[in-house]
């Protein structure tokens, strides 16, 4: 079975979450699946993707499937990860990406959310950030995602607390374009896409790359890269990330000692 859904119509391309059984939790095949159909969607020159669940879902995506995180020792982000590469291939994408979001996004699918060009949310969307929750230690990439959107307050609270912001608020903060009722939302953001594929294609290409360049236009020195991925390894070695993986797993709150 297909994890996701797709059609392309009239230079649209749609990507539609298709494993309710984890509520569409980002496994590394369905990040797979993500990755070579983007890669399709980019050889039919589509000319713009939404990115969405099925209707009337209560959550988009639980975010990345725990039961896949590696044991103690090793990175759970390093850059070959089936999401980091789900990522960059949504950046890389040369036209417009839109995150049609109806229900609550979770860990790393608020990350995917939020690395998408344009957000349109209904009243059911919330977003999460958790690794807190269960002892990740998050990659500085991501977290750069979320500083780029909701600026370094915002990133804060929403990491250190890993409590949802609801759809309202994700309207305040920038994190959505555009909030529409649910009855709307698909299409509202349809109509969006329309407008996007009568536009230059070449233009929106450039200016989309633009745009992720400038982004990341002040690079880290070595000395501050490593001393990051030292304070990283520190967490994804440590007691904590086992407790908190293994406590998500039997369904239990974890105990953290700090160490």
């Amino acid at each position: 079975m297909s994890l996701i859904n797709t059609s392309l119509d009239k230079g649209i391309a749609t990507l539609t979450f298709n494993h309710p059984e984890t509520r569409n939790s980002l496994s590394n095949a369905l990040l797979n699946e993500l990755i070579e159909k983007l890669q399709l969607f980019e050889k039919h020159k589509a000319r713009a993707v939404v990115i969405r669940a099925e209707k009337g879902v209560k959550v988009w995506s639980s975010g990345f499937d725990i039961g896949e995180l590696p044991v103690p020792g090793r990175d759970p982000l390093s850059y070959n990860d089936p999401l980091e590469q789900a990522l960059r291939q949504i950046q890389l994408f040369p036209a417009p990406v839109i995150a049609m979001i109806e229900g609550s996004v979770w860990g790393g699918a608020c990350d995917l959310s939020f690395i998408c060009d344009i957000a349109i949310g209904c009243p059911t969307a919330s977003f999460a950030i958790t690794p807190a929750k269960i002892g990740v230690p998050y990659n500085s990439t991501g977290i750069l995602h979320f500083i780029n959107v909701v600026g370094p307050r915002i990133t804060r609270e929403m990491f250190f607390t890993a409590q949802p912001i609801d759809a309202e608020r994700a309207m305040q903060l920038g994190i959505l374009n555009h909030l529409v009722p649910a009855d709307e939302l698909e299409a509202f953001t349809y109509a969006m896409a329309k407008q996007i594929t009568e536009n230059s294609p070449l233009a929106i290409a450039v200016i989309k790359e633009q745009l992720r360049l400038l982004g990341n236009s002040h690079p880290l020195s070595p000395e501050t890269f490593e001393r990051i991925q030292g304070l990283r390894r520190k967490a994804y070695d440590s007691a904590d990330y086992l407790e908190g993986t293994q406590a998500f797993l039997e369904k239990r709150k974890p105990v953290f000692k700090g160490h």
